[in-house]
Protein backbone atom coordinates (compact mmCIF):
# COMPACT_ATOMS: atom_id res chain seq x y z
CA UNK A 1 0.00 0.00 0.00
CA UNK A 2 1.44 3.43 -0.30
CA UNK A 3 2.38 5.52 1.77
CA UNK A 4 -0.59 8.08 2.49
CA UNK A 5 0.63 11.65 2.92
CA UNK A 6 -0.33 15.28 2.96
CA UNK A 7 0.96 18.28 0.88
CA UNK A 8 3.58 18.40 3.32
CA UNK A 9 4.40 14.89 3.20
CA UNK A 10 2.82 13.59 6.89
CA UNK A 11 0.67 11.53 7.52
CA UNK A 12 -2.87 12.04 7.03
CA UNK A 13 -4.82 11.64 9.89
CA UNK A 14 -8.60 10.29 9.88
CA UNK A 15 -10.96 10.03 12.23
CA UNK A 16 -12.49 6.50 13.24
CA UNK A 17 -14.53 6.95 16.04
CA UNK A 18 -16.48 9.30 17.36
CA UNK A 19 -18.02 9.84 21.10
CA UNK A 20 -20.63 12.96 22.35
CA UNK A 21 -22.09 13.96 25.58
CA UNK A 22 -24.00 17.00 26.21
CA UNK A 23 -26.68 18.69 27.95
CA UNK A 24 -28.96 17.52 24.84
CA UNK A 25 -28.17 13.81 26.14
CA UNK A 26 -25.39 10.86 25.76
CA UNK A 27 -24.29 9.81 22.09
CA UNK A 28 -23.56 11.20 18.56
CA UNK A 29 -27.60 9.91 17.78
CA UNK A 30 -28.99 11.71 20.69
CA UNK A 31 -27.48 14.70 20.55
CA UNK A 32 -27.81 15.38 16.67
CA UNK A 33 -31.36 14.80 16.48
CA UNK A 34 -31.65 17.53 19.14
CA UNK A 35 -29.24 19.45 17.58
CA UNK A 36 -30.54 20.06 14.17
CA UNK A 37 -34.05 19.96 15.67
CA UNK A 38 -32.97 22.96 16.88
CA UNK A 39 -34.03 22.32 20.68
CA UNK A 40 -31.78 23.99 23.67
CA UNK A 41 -30.78 21.95 26.59
CA UNK A 42 -30.18 25.35 28.82
CA UNK A 43 -32.70 24.80 31.77
CA UNK A 44 -32.80 26.08 35.62
CA UNK A 45 -30.25 24.87 38.02
CA UNK A 46 -31.12 22.62 40.50
CA UNK A 47 -27.95 20.66 41.35
CA UNK A 48 -26.76 24.01 44.34
CA UNK A 49 -28.72 26.65 45.50
CA UNK A 50 -28.75 29.87 43.45
CA UNK A 51 -30.09 32.10 45.87
CA UNK A 52 -28.64 35.65 44.96
CA UNK A 53 -27.04 34.71 42.00
CA UNK A 54 -27.45 36.82 38.90
CA UNK A 55 -27.86 33.84 36.66
CA UNK A 56 -29.66 30.65 37.62
CA UNK A 57 -29.39 28.94 33.91
CA UNK A 58 -27.30 26.03 32.86
CA UNK A 59 -26.51 23.48 30.65
CA UNK A 60 -25.82 20.97 33.10
CA UNK A 61 -25.95 17.08 32.42
CA UNK A 62 -28.26 16.15 35.44
CA UNK A 63 -29.11 12.99 33.82
CA UNK A 64 -25.63 11.27 34.72
CA UNK A 65 -24.74 9.21 37.88
CA UNK A 66 -22.10 11.36 38.71
CA UNK A 67 -23.85 15.09 38.75
CA UNK A 68 -24.15 15.52 42.00
CA UNK A 69 -20.66 13.68 43.00
CA UNK A 70 -18.30 17.22 41.99
CA UNK A 71 -16.52 18.36 39.17
CA UNK A 72 -13.41 15.61 38.92
CA UNK A 73 -15.73 12.54 39.01
CA UNK A 74 -18.29 13.91 37.07
CA UNK A 75 -15.65 15.05 34.22
CA UNK A 76 -14.22 11.63 34.80
CA UNK A 77 -17.87 9.95 33.61
CA UNK A 78 -18.19 12.24 30.94
CA UNK A 79 -14.91 11.48 29.24
CA UNK A 80 -15.19 8.05 29.70
CA UNK A 81 -18.59 7.72 28.40
CA UNK A 82 -18.03 9.54 25.19
CA UNK A 83 -14.55 7.36 24.86
CA UNK A 84 -16.62 4.57 25.29
CA UNK A 85 -18.96 5.79 22.21
CA UNK A 86 -15.59 6.69 19.96
CA UNK A 87 -13.49 3.82 20.93
CA UNK A 88 -16.45 1.00 20.37
CA UNK A 89 -17.07 3.18 16.95
CA UNK A 90 -13.65 2.72 15.83
CA UNK A 91 -13.58 -0.83 16.54
CA UNK A 92 -10.33 -1.19 18.74
CA UNK A 93 -9.92 -3.06 21.92
CA UNK A 94 -12.04 -1.48 25.22
CA UNK A 95 -9.07 -1.94 27.42
CA UNK A 96 -6.06 -2.10 24.68
CA UNK A 97 -6.33 1.10 22.89
CA UNK A 98 -2.70 1.20 21.82
CA UNK A 99 -1.97 5.10 21.21
CA UNK A 100 -1.24 8.07 23.40
CA UNK A 101 -4.42 9.91 25.56
CA UNK A 102 -4.94 14.28 25.36
CA UNK A 103 -7.12 14.55 27.61
CA UNK A 104 -8.86 18.47 27.86
CA UNK A 105 -10.01 19.29 31.55
CA UNK A 106 -11.22 21.90 33.37
CA UNK A 107 -8.50 22.92 36.81
CA UNK A 108 -9.59 21.05 39.44
CA UNK A 109 -9.82 21.96 43.23
CA UNK A 110 -11.45 20.52 46.47
CA UNK A 111 -15.18 20.55 46.57
CA UNK A 112 -16.69 22.78 48.76
CA UNK A 113 -18.00 20.04 50.90
CA UNK A 114 -14.35 18.42 51.34
CA UNK A 115 -13.24 22.02 52.41
CA UNK A 116 -16.14 22.17 55.11
CA UNK A 117 -15.79 18.72 56.27
CA UNK A 118 -12.25 18.90 56.52
CA UNK A 119 -12.25 21.95 58.36
CA UNK A 120 -15.30 21.27 61.03
CA UNK A 121 -13.39 18.08 61.95
CA UNK A 122 -10.24 19.83 62.78
CA UNK A 123 -8.53 20.41 65.78
CA UNK A 124 -9.69 23.51 68.24
CA UNK A 125 -6.01 24.65 67.96
CA UNK A 126 -3.58 25.66 65.76
CA UNK A 127 -3.50 27.59 62.31
CA UNK A 128 -6.46 26.62 59.84
CA UNK A 129 -4.11 24.98 57.65
CA UNK A 130 -2.37 22.67 60.16
CA UNK A 131 -5.60 21.65 61.31
CA UNK A 132 -7.00 20.50 58.08
CA UNK A 133 -3.61 18.53 57.59
CA UNK A 134 -3.89 17.13 60.54
CA UNK A 135 -7.43 15.45 59.72
CA UNK A 136 -6.25 14.49 56.46
CA UNK A 137 -3.42 12.52 57.74
CA UNK A 138 -6.33 10.49 59.15
CA UNK A 139 -8.45 10.22 56.15
CA UNK A 140 -9.03 6.03 55.43
CA UNK A 141 -8.74 6.72 51.91
CA UNK A 142 -7.22 8.65 49.00
CA UNK A 143 -10.42 9.79 47.51
CA UNK A 144 -10.85 13.85 48.83
CA UNK A 145 -6.80 14.15 48.11
CA UNK A 146 -7.18 12.36 44.59
CA UNK A 147 -10.27 14.72 43.57
CA UNK A 148 -7.98 17.60 43.35
CA UNK A 149 -5.24 16.32 41.58
CA UNK A 150 -5.06 17.81 37.89
CA UNK A 151 -3.95 14.42 36.52
CA UNK A 152 -5.84 12.03 38.15
CA UNK A 153 -8.74 11.90 35.85
CA UNK A 154 -6.79 11.31 32.68
CA UNK A 155 -4.20 8.35 34.94
CA UNK A 156 -7.84 6.92 34.90
CA UNK A 157 -9.00 7.05 31.64
CA UNK A 158 -5.73 5.42 30.07
CA UNK A 159 -6.12 2.41 32.46
CA UNK A 160 -9.30 1.97 31.74
CA UNK A 161 -9.21 2.21 27.80
CA UNK A 162 -5.39 1.20 27.58
CA UNK A 163 -3.37 4.04 26.09
CA UNK A 164 0.60 4.11 26.00
CA UNK A 165 2.63 6.52 27.50
CA UNK A 166 2.75 9.84 30.07
CA UNK A 167 -1.25 10.64 29.77
CA UNK A 168 -1.54 14.12 29.12
CA UNK A 169 -3.60 16.54 30.68
CA UNK A 170 -3.99 20.13 29.43
CA UNK A 171 -5.90 23.41 29.79
CA UNK A 172 -6.14 26.24 27.39
CA UNK A 173 -9.39 27.81 28.62
CA UNK A 174 -11.86 27.49 26.19
CA UNK A 175 -9.69 26.74 23.37
CA UNK A 176 -8.52 23.14 25.17
CA UNK A 177 -11.00 20.59 23.20
CA UNK A 178 -9.47 21.78 19.56
CA UNK A 179 -5.71 21.70 21.48
CA UNK A 180 -5.82 17.77 22.03
CA UNK A 181 -7.46 16.96 18.93
CA UNK A 182 -4.21 19.38 17.44
CA UNK A 183 -2.23 17.38 19.90
CA UNK A 184 -3.22 14.02 18.77
CA UNK A 185 -2.54 14.97 15.00
CA UNK A 186 1.12 16.09 15.71
CA UNK A 187 1.86 12.48 17.42
CA UNK A 188 0.39 10.76 14.39
CA UNK A 189 2.15 13.30 12.04
CA UNK A 190 5.66 13.17 13.99
CA UNK A 191 5.59 9.48 13.78
CA UNK A 192 4.77 8.69 17.27
CA UNK A 193 2.18 6.62 16.92
CA UNK A 194 -0.36 5.28 14.50
CA UNK A 195 -3.19 6.50 16.66
CA UNK A 196 -4.01 8.69 19.29
CA UNK A 197 -7.28 8.96 21.69
CA UNK A 198 -8.25 12.71 22.14
CA UNK A 199 -10.81 13.90 24.80
CA UNK A 200 -12.76 17.46 25.95
CA UNK A 201 -14.47 16.54 28.98
CA UNK A 202 -15.72 19.69 31.60
CA UNK A 203 -18.81 18.68 34.48
CA UNK A 204 -17.29 21.76 36.31
CA UNK A 205 -20.96 23.70 36.61
CA UNK A 206 -21.05 24.75 40.45
CA UNK A 207 -21.48 28.13 42.36
CA UNK A 208 -18.13 29.36 42.28
CA UNK A 209 -18.21 29.34 38.84
CA UNK A 210 -21.21 31.08 37.86
CA UNK A 211 -19.79 33.58 40.72
CA UNK A 212 -16.86 34.12 38.93
CA UNK A 213 -17.80 34.79 35.17
CA UNK A 214 -20.87 36.78 36.72
CA UNK A 215 -17.76 38.94 38.39
CA UNK A 216 -16.65 39.44 34.78
CA UNK A 217 -20.21 40.22 33.30
CA UNK A 218 -19.19 37.00 31.03
CA UNK A 219 -22.49 35.16 31.74
CA UNK A 220 -26.22 35.43 30.00
CA UNK A 221 -28.90 36.63 32.67
CA UNK A 222 -31.50 35.55 30.83
CA UNK A 223 -33.07 33.30 33.54
CA UNK A 224 -36.82 33.45 32.57
CA UNK A 225 -36.72 31.47 28.96
CA UNK A 226 -33.60 29.94 29.44
CA UNK A 227 -33.85 28.26 26.31
CA UNK A 228 -33.82 31.77 24.50
CA UNK A 229 -30.64 32.86 26.69
CA UNK A 230 -27.85 31.91 24.42
CA UNK A 231 -28.45 34.04 21.02
CA UNK A 232 -25.49 33.79 19.06
CA UNK A 233 -24.62 36.84 16.66
CA UNK A 234 -28.56 38.33 17.87
CA UNK A 235 -28.11 41.83 18.69
CA UNK A 236 -29.60 41.32 21.84
CA UNK A 237 -26.77 38.50 22.96
CA UNK A 238 -26.37 38.91 26.45
CA UNK A 239 -23.50 36.47 27.65
CA UNK A 240 -22.89 32.84 27.30
CA UNK A 241 -24.51 29.80 29.00
CA UNK A 242 -21.82 27.83 31.06
CA UNK A 243 -22.56 24.20 30.30
CA UNK A 244 -21.34 20.51 30.53
CA UNK A 245 -20.28 17.86 28.16
CA UNK A 246 -17.65 15.94 26.45
CA UNK A 247 -16.60 14.54 23.28
CA UNK A 248 -13.82 12.11 22.05
CA UNK A 249 -12.37 11.86 18.73
CA UNK A 250 -10.05 8.14 17.66
CA UNK A 251 -6.94 9.53 15.43
CA UNK A 252 -5.37 7.47 13.26
CA UNK A 253 -3.69 7.15 10.42
CA UNK A 254 -5.42 6.91 6.91
CA UNK A 255 -2.68 4.26 6.06
CA UNK A 256 -3.48 2.37 9.09
CA UNK A 257 -7.06 2.73 9.28
CA UNK A 258 -7.71 1.60 6.12
CA UNK A 259 -4.95 -1.30 6.13
CA UNK A 260 -7.50 -2.59 9.01
CA UNK A 261 -10.23 -1.74 6.97
CA UNK A 262 -11.65 0.96 9.39
CA UNK A 263 -14.72 3.14 8.31
CA UNK A 264 -13.04 6.89 7.74
CA UNK A 265 -15.30 9.08 9.00
CA UNK A 266 -13.47 12.31 8.24
CA UNK A 267 -10.04 13.97 8.14
CA UNK A 268 -7.78 16.17 10.26
CA UNK A 269 -6.85 18.66 7.73
CA UNK A 270 -5.06 21.27 9.36
CA UNK A 271 -4.52 22.89 13.25
CA UNK A 272 -3.49 26.30 13.77
CA UNK A 273 -2.96 28.14 17.11
CA UNK A 274 -2.21 31.85 18.06
CA UNK A 275 -1.47 33.20 21.35
CA UNK A 276 -3.03 36.76 22.14
CA UNK A 277 -1.83 38.76 25.38
CA UNK A 278 -3.97 41.58 25.50
CA UNK A 279 -6.51 40.96 28.05
CA UNK A 280 -7.46 38.01 30.51
CA UNK A 281 -10.84 37.86 29.11
CA UNK A 282 -11.03 40.70 26.09
CA UNK A 283 -9.68 39.63 22.36
CA UNK A 284 -7.25 42.17 20.84
CA UNK A 285 -9.56 45.05 19.52
CA UNK A 286 -8.03 44.48 15.79
CA UNK A 287 -9.09 40.30 15.89
CA UNK A 288 -5.27 39.73 14.48
CA UNK A 289 -4.14 36.67 17.11
CA UNK A 290 -7.65 35.00 15.54
CA UNK A 291 -6.77 35.88 12.12
CA UNK A 292 -3.86 34.24 12.12
CA UNK A 293 -4.96 31.33 14.03
CA UNK A 294 -7.35 30.78 10.89
CA UNK A 295 -5.05 31.44 8.22
CA UNK A 296 -2.42 29.21 9.96
CA UNK A 297 -4.96 26.37 10.09
CA UNK A 298 -5.93 27.08 6.59
CA UNK A 299 -1.91 27.31 4.95
CA UNK A 300 -1.36 23.64 7.37
CA UNK A 301 -4.41 22.30 5.74
CA UNK A 302 -3.26 23.25 2.11
CA UNK A 303 -6.27 24.51 1.40
CA UNK A 304 -7.18 28.13 0.19
CA UNK A 305 -9.69 30.39 1.80
CA UNK A 306 -12.45 29.77 -0.78
CA UNK A 307 -12.19 26.01 -0.35
CA UNK A 308 -14.02 25.93 3.16
CA UNK A 309 -17.96 25.36 2.81
CA UNK A 310 -18.89 26.21 6.31
CA UNK A 311 -17.53 27.02 9.59
CA UNK A 312 -18.54 25.94 12.86
CA UNK A 313 -18.51 29.17 14.58
CA UNK A 314 -16.88 29.82 18.53
CA UNK A 315 -20.25 31.73 18.43
CA UNK A 316 -20.45 31.78 22.44
CA UNK A 317 -23.31 34.63 22.47
CA UNK A 318 -21.12 37.23 24.44
CA UNK A 319 -21.28 41.00 22.69
CA UNK A 320 -17.71 40.98 22.49
CA UNK A 321 -16.70 37.56 21.13
CA UNK A 322 -19.12 37.27 18.40
CA UNK A 323 -18.31 40.89 17.14
CA UNK A 324 -14.16 39.76 17.05
CA UNK A 325 -14.95 36.32 15.69
CA UNK A 326 -16.83 37.94 12.18
CA UNK A 327 -14.33 40.92 12.21
CA UNK A 328 -11.35 37.92 12.14
CA UNK A 329 -13.78 35.83 9.91
CA UNK A 330 -14.58 38.80 7.28
CA UNK A 331 -10.71 39.86 7.02
CA UNK A 332 -10.10 36.00 6.10
CA UNK A 333 -12.52 35.26 3.83
CA UNK A 334 -13.51 39.15 2.82
CA UNK A 335 -16.75 40.03 1.14
CA UNK A 336 -17.28 35.68 0.74
CA UNK A 337 -18.30 35.36 4.04
CA UNK A 338 -21.77 36.72 3.56
CA UNK A 339 -21.97 33.45 1.60
CA UNK A 340 -20.39 30.74 3.87
CA UNK A 341 -22.52 29.20 6.50
CA UNK A 342 -21.65 29.94 9.76
CA UNK A 343 -23.68 28.35 12.95
CA UNK A 344 -22.59 28.47 16.65
CA UNK A 345 -23.62 25.05 18.24
CA UNK A 346 -23.68 27.06 21.77
CA UNK A 347 -26.87 28.13 21.02
CA UNK A 348 -28.20 24.85 21.92
CA UNK A 349 -25.72 23.59 24.35
CA UNK A 350 -24.13 26.22 25.50
CA UNK A 351 -21.07 27.04 26.30
CA UNK A 352 -18.97 23.07 27.69
CA UNK A 353 -15.84 25.55 28.50
CA UNK A 354 -12.45 22.78 28.42
CA UNK A 355 -15.15 20.40 26.69
CA UNK A 356 -16.19 22.98 23.38
CA UNK A 357 -13.54 22.68 20.95
CA UNK A 358 -13.77 19.11 21.04
CA UNK A 359 -17.48 18.57 20.92
CA UNK A 360 -17.67 21.35 18.39
CA UNK A 361 -15.51 18.97 16.05
CA UNK A 362 -17.50 16.18 16.36
CA UNK A 363 -20.55 17.94 15.72
CA UNK A 364 -18.19 19.55 12.48
CA UNK A 365 -17.85 16.00 11.47
CA UNK A 366 -21.31 14.78 11.77
CA UNK A 367 -22.38 17.62 9.87
CA UNK A 368 -20.13 16.56 7.01
CA UNK A 369 -21.26 12.87 6.60
CA UNK A 370 -25.38 13.69 7.29
CA UNK A 371 -25.19 16.94 4.62
CA UNK A 372 -27.11 18.72 7.44
CA UNK A 373 -25.90 22.76 9.04
CA UNK A 374 -27.64 22.57 12.36
CA UNK A 375 -29.32 25.71 12.86
CA UNK A 376 -28.25 28.92 15.06
CA UNK A 377 -31.21 29.04 17.15
CA UNK A 378 -32.65 32.40 19.11
CA UNK A 379 -31.74 34.20 16.22
CA UNK A 380 -34.92 36.74 16.22
CA UNK A 381 -32.83 40.05 16.53
CA UNK A 382 -30.33 40.13 13.70
CA UNK A 383 -26.92 42.12 14.27
CA UNK A 384 -26.90 44.72 11.84
CA UNK A 385 -23.25 45.25 12.42
CA UNK A 386 -22.58 41.34 11.87
CA UNK A 387 -23.17 40.40 8.20
CA UNK A 388 -23.14 36.04 8.62
CA UNK A 389 -25.43 33.69 7.04
CA UNK A 390 -25.91 32.03 10.81
CA UNK A 391 -28.51 29.53 9.19
CA UNK A 392 -31.24 30.93 11.13
CA UNK A 393 -33.42 28.76 13.68
CA UNK A 394 -33.73 25.93 11.02
CA UNK A 395 -30.96 23.14 9.94
CA UNK A 396 -30.12 23.16 6.40
CA UNK A 397 -29.63 20.45 4.14
CA UNK A 398 -26.19 21.09 2.52
CA UNK A 399 -23.04 19.23 0.57
CA UNK A 400 -20.22 20.38 3.53
CA UNK A 401 -16.36 18.52 2.29
CA UNK A 402 -14.69 21.17 4.24
CA UNK A 403 -15.00 23.20 8.09
CA UNK A 404 -13.46 25.44 9.69
CA UNK A 405 -13.87 25.02 13.76
CA UNK A 406 -13.30 27.76 15.38
CA UNK A 407 -11.64 27.70 19.46
CA UNK A 408 -11.57 31.25 20.79
CA UNK A 409 -10.80 31.12 24.53
CA UNK A 410 -10.25 33.70 27.34
CA UNK A 411 -6.41 34.81 27.72
CA UNK A 412 -5.78 34.89 24.25
CA UNK A 413 -5.99 31.21 23.80
CA UNK A 414 -6.97 30.25 19.74
CA UNK A 415 -7.03 27.24 18.23
CA UNK A 416 -8.91 26.64 14.75
CA UNK A 417 -9.24 23.25 12.73
CA UNK A 418 -9.90 22.71 9.83
CA UNK A 419 -11.83 19.13 8.57
CA UNK A 420 -12.71 17.60 5.81
CA UNK A 421 -15.26 14.83 4.79
CA UNK A 422 -12.58 13.00 2.50
CA UNK A 423 -8.97 12.41 1.56
CA UNK A 424 -7.40 13.92 -1.04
Amino acid sequence: MARMTDHLGRPVVAVTGIGVVTALGVGKGENWAALTGGRSGIHPITRFPTDHLRTTISGTVDFLPSSSKGASQLTYELAETAAGEAVLEAGIGGSDFGGPLFLAAPPVDLEWRDRFALYTASPASGTASERVRAVARELPSLEIFDSGQYGKIADRLAERFGTRGLPITLSTACASGATAIQLGVESIRRGESDRALAIGADGSVNAEALIRFSLLSALSTHNEAPEKASKPFSRDRDGFVIAEGAAALVLESLESARSRGAAVLGILRGCGEKADDFHRTRSKPDGSPAIAAVRAALADAGLAEDEIAYVNAHGTSTPENDKMEHLSLSEVFGARIRDIPVSSNKSMIGHTLSAAGAVEAAFSLMTMRESVIPPTINYDVPDPSIELDVVPNVKRDADVATVLSNSFGFGGQNTCLVLAREAV
